[in-house]
């Protein structure tokens, strides 16, 4: 059927198909349900959108800590090739930079997790002071999505003696009481991950002899920014090449910026 209809729309794929075709396995409805693939081909589940989000907020945490440090030992190197005031200066950064993400992620979330709570709590006392009123405005939530005035009601009346709260939550407010984000998590997460992108400058100006360290420095900090780009541009289904050349030649010019300063302010005051 499906090769019959390949040319098809989408509404003459609906009238080609039987009841059967267009019902649902058990086994579907149960990973509708647990909010994972309901076939083969379906790339974007809740659990799997849960996961990206992590994982780009980590890439973008390990960007900052990279960025952020670089520029720091950069500039210093400008200043002086000792190595004492280079590691105190990186380390410094390192420490700040993750207790200030650490801190700003904690204050976020615990805001938004504030304001989640309030909008629940305010939908409990809505259904239970005027539980009728509630199912008229989830009936117009789901007709405004085009549903008919008869099948919204359907819709809103079931959902509704399933769970009241949740059915509202949903489509009134689009909250997951089960997906609300803990600060604390959120707030180490940022910090390992600001640590994790800023050890790398700072490693890699450390180690290597003293007239090495500046361009092993540069190199590592261009290449870390390119692979960081191209896995965030990856995740969020951009352009990797555009990505990865904004990143890299930004952090270059920030680089050669930084060491400019420390060399200028650095002998100047020296």
């Amino acid at each position: 059927m499906l090769a019959r209809c390949s040319g098809a729309s989408a509404a003459d794929l609906v009238d080609a198909m039987s009841a059967d075709d267009m019902m649902p396995s058990a086994a579907q409805v149960e990973a509708a349900g647990g909010g994972r693939a309901t076939h083969s081909r379906e790339p974007h589940t809740g659990g799997t959108a849960g996961r990206m989000n992590r994982l780009r907020a980590a890439v973008l945490g390990a960007n900052d800590g990279i960025v952020s440090v670089a520029g720091i030992v950069i500039g210093v190197a400008g200043a002086t090739s000792a190595r004492g005031p280079i590691f105190t200066a990186g380390l410094a950064g390192l420490v700040g930079g993750a207790v200030s993400m650490a801190l700003g992620e904690y204050v976020s979330v615990s805001s938004q997790r504030d304001s989640q709570r309030a909008q629940i709590a305010q939908e409990k006392r809505e259904l239970a002071a005027s539980p009728e009123a509630e199912l008229t405005e989830l009936t117009a939530l789901y007709e405004a999505k085009g549903l008919s005035a008869a099948t919204a009601r359907t819709v809103a009346t079931e959902l509704t003696s399933h769970g009241a709260l949740a059915a509202h939550l949903d489509a009134e407010l689009h909250i997951d009481p089960a997906d609300i984000p803990s600060p604390v998590e959120a707030a180490v997460a940022s910090a390992v991950s600001f640590t994790v992108g800023a050890l790398l400058p700072l490693l890699a100006m450390l180690l290597p002899p003293a007239t090495a360290r500046v361009p092993v420095t540069f190199a590592a900090v261009l290449i870390a920014l390119g692979l960081t780009g191209a896995l965030s541009a990856r995740l969020g289904g951009s352009s990797i090449r555009r990505a990865v050349l904004r990143l890299v030649i930004g952090g270059a010019l920030g680089l050669a910026f930084t060491y400019g300063v420390g060399h200028l302010f650095g002998t100047a005051i020296g």
